[in-house]
């Protein structure tokens, strides 16, 4: 192809908004083979419709690409310019798809997951592991919070799934954008040194517990535990708070006073001191999944959740 004025005009100062990537290569071509008759022979098109993207290449960028000089074609500057920047395009193009290909067919890929601690000490690990197995090229990112901010969390696309819990007549706000899944049902247990004489009891009733001294724990889960002393009938004589499940059975170990907290922590931390026993009448939390609706499309965020249903079905209170 003749050569043409020396390039002076970037390409983003002409008017367009769109590059049709077809045009694009189609345009390549007829750079590297010099006429639209061999672009068209080197592409198994017909040379009309090789001439006819190149009119409509020309009308989205709104200037001319080719001017004619004799049998032959000669870029223009903006041709020039476009010259310079298409086979970056085409090979930025070709590594997206190459990119939407392997997210497609879960060889990459990225999925986060908002965890409470509870859930990010007992269910997650093991989805995360499975996840591994089956498609070492998915990472899943690990965000610890609790509801009802990890709820917020998710409906911002902050994470892509997130693990949240609820008390009976404490249900959080759920944002309508997301799609609820129930992985399980948790019960709660007291916590008793294990020289306590309840211990000895398989379940306690809570009515037992009315002169006992408490061990508060995280902000929602000690509004349930005030929330059920009432229905009990009494208002419980709370010696310390504290959120960290190691602390809080450390406590109760040495006698500082009791607690309750959820199953789900007992199959992960277990003092060698303290006893769990189940509390009646029965109060459960529901542990669920929440994902923005229109990310269940998205195969590794599908298949993450299928994980986590899969490994909760083998936890506490299913």
């Amino acid at each position: 192809m003749a050569g043409s004025a020396p390039f002076r005009t970037p390409i983003s100062a002409y008017a367009f908004d769109v590059f049709d990537s077809r045009y694009i290569k189609t345009f390549h071509e007829v750079v590297r083979t010099g006429s639209y008759t061999a672009a068209a022979r080197a592409l198994g098109y017909t040379q009309p419709a090789v001439s006819q993207q190149m009119k409509a290449l020309e009308r989205d960028v709104g200037t001319p690409l080719f001017t004619r000089v004799g049998r032959g074609l000669r870029l223009t500057e903006a041709g020039e310019a476009l010259t310079r920047h298409s086979g970056t395009i085409l090979d930025s193009l070709s590594a997206a798809q190459q990119q939407i290909d392997a997210i497609a067919r879960l060889r990459s890929g990225r999925v986060r997951v908002c965890a409470f601690p509870s859930a990010g000490a007992t269910i997650l690990p093991e989805a995360m592991a499975r996840m591994a197995a089956q498609h070492p090229g998915i990472r899943v990112e690990l965000v610890e919070s609790e509801p009802p901010e990890s709820l917020r969390m998710v409906a911002r696309g902050e994470c892509d799934i997130t693990l949240a819990f609820s008390y009976p007549g404490l249900r959080v706000d759920v944002p309508e954008e997301l799609d609820e899944f129930r992985l399980l049902e948790d019960p709660l247990t007291v916590l008793l040194p294990t020289g306590h004489p309840l211990a000895r009891r398989r379940a306690v009733q809570l009515t037992d517990l009315t002169h006992e001294r408490w061990i508060a724990g995280c902000a929602r889960c000690n509004a349930n535990f005030l929330h059920a002393c009432a229905e009990a009938g009494f208002s419980p004589d709370i010696a310390c708070t504290t959120d960290d499940n190691l602390v809080m059975q450390s406590l109760v170990a040495a006698g500082v006073g009791i607690a309750m907290v959820p199953a789900l922590v007992l199959s992960f931390l277990c003092h060698d001191k303290v006893t769990g026993r189940i509390v009646e009448p029965h109060t459960r939390r529901q542990v669920y999944a929440y994902v923005l609706r229109d990310h269940l499309r998205i195969p590794a965020t599908a298949l993450m959740l299928d994980e986590l249903v899969a490994v909760a079905e083998s936890k506490v209170g299913c």
